[in-house]
Formats: C-alpha cells, structure tokens, sequence
C-alpha cells in the first residue's frame, strides 16, 4: 500500500490550496485530485445529495487503490464526513472551519468565519462552536456564489472584488480580530479578505493543519512513503474548462483529464 497515490476530493478547485500544503509536506507521495465539477458548486445542494454523492466518490477512489483520503472540502465534511469514514477502510482526513484555534486566538472575543451556506448551517459546524467557542461572539458570514466566482472568474475579477466588499463587511463591522477562511477557495483571496478588514486581523488557512494530520495517519498505519511525488488532476465535468482553470491557478504545468466515479 506504500506506493500508492493518496486521493483528494473538493467540489472545484479550492482544494489546489489544500493539495499545495499537502504535497509541500509530503513531497515524495503520490497524489490523485479529483474535482468534482460536474456538480459545483456543493453550497446548495441537499445534505442526504452531498452525503451518497461523497461516499459514492470515496468508494470510487480507494476501488482506484488510494491509501489514504482528504476530504477537500468544508461543504462536503460537514455534510458526508461521517458517512465515509463508516464506509471505507483507509484512513480519512476531513476540513473543517478552524473555529477553536480561533477562539483561543482571538484577543476581542469576537471571530469571524466565511464560508458556504450549506456548511454554516449543518449540525457539524454547529457544535463546533457549541464545543469550542463558549463565550466567544461567532460571526457566522455565509458567502454564496464566491467559491464559484473565484473559480470562473479568477480570484482578481471585479465579480469576487463585489462579492467580498458584501461577505467581509459585517466581519470587520462587527470588530472580528480573527476570520477562519472556511472554504478551500478563498485562500486564494485571502490578501483581499485582509485588505478589506483592519490591520493585525489574523486569518486562518486549515491547509497545514490537515498535511499534520495525514502525515500522523500514514506514520500511524505504517503507509508513509513509496511514492516519486507524481500528481494526477481529474474531473467529472468539462477537461478543457477545469485545465483553463488550474493553469491560472496552479504554480506547475499538469494536465485534467475526465473521470466520473
């Protein structure tokens, strides 16, 4: 199981961000990054939707040989997390909004989180600020359509500059001295995002914290190595838009090609 490819999965391209932390720490392994484009945006799907749909692609991927899984995607943990991990038998790295890091990192006692509809409202999310940020003032901002616009558009368009004059307002308004980018989009505008809140706000990227986390997995089930740090990009929708996308996004020259789990 050493030498094979560890699978990541994101509705899009947001989780290129998760993928550069991961590949930044685990430089030798191998990796498989499917984009499941042909639904996207997942913010407005129905929960039971995202659930079998993230099950039907984890299943698909460990079938393909993947040793390990991440799950790239705030809206699709919050949502299938559990229902994978109960389905498949590698190990499972899911995101999650950084909300207790925040809380403990937060001086005013009032944080911010951006992120999709369908991820501040599910059950997941909830108790992560029940568990981890009593007391805390949690200014949750949901930003529809900004993971797309991001992706379509590109993240210096004037259509995402719109949109996050509207999201981070009521962050800065209310007096959040952290935000949690709670999408694996919006670091690509996380310098915009700063920009539009006041100097010293901290923002956090779960990035790094999820390649810790995979790493202490593979360590752990002794599956750590074998690769030669090969990528392969795949999506279930259109190959040529998706590659428009990464080769504006995407620091290393890599091509997509078509998969539908």
């Amino acid at each position: 199981m050493n030498a094979h490819p560890i699978a990541v999965f994101d509705s899009g391209l947001g989780g290129l961000t998760v993928l550069r932390a991961l590949r930044g720490r685990l430089p030798h392994e191998d990796f498989f990054y499917f984009a499941d484009t042909r639904f996207l945006p997942y913010g407005d799907k129905p929960e039971s939707f995202l659930r079998e749909r993230g099950v039907r692609i984890a299943e698909a991927l460990v079938a393909r040989g993947a040793k390990a899984l991440v799950i790239a995607c705030n809206t699709a943990t919050a949502a299938a997390a559990e229902a994978i991990r109960a389905a498949i038998g590698v190990p499972v790295v899911a995101l999650e909004p950084g909300v207790k890091p925040a809380a403990a990192l937060s001086r005013s006692g009032t944080l911010g989180v951006l992120a999709t509809t369908r991820t501040l409202h599910s059950e997941r999310f909830q108790r992560l600020v029940g568990h981890h940020a009593p007391g805390v003032e949690v200014v949750a901002q949901a930003c529809p359509g900004l993971a797309e616009a991001i992706e379509n558009d590109g993240p210096d368009s004037p259509r995402v500059g719109a949109l996050l004059d509207a999201y981070v307002a009521p962050l800065a308004a209310a007096g959040a001295d952290v935000v949690v980018l709670g999408c694996t989009h919006y670091p690509w505008v996380a310098a915009a995002i700063a920009r539009r809140m006041p100097v010293g706000t901290t923002l956090l990227d779960t990035g790094e914290a999820v390649a810790r986390q995979l790493e202490r997995l593979l360590v752990h089930g002794g599956l750590l190595g074998g690769g030669h740090g090969r990528l392969q990009l795949s999506t279930s929708g259109a190959p040529q838009a998706v590659q428009c996308t990464v080769d504006r996004l995407w620091d290393e020259k890599s091509t997509v090609d078509h998969w539908e789990p």
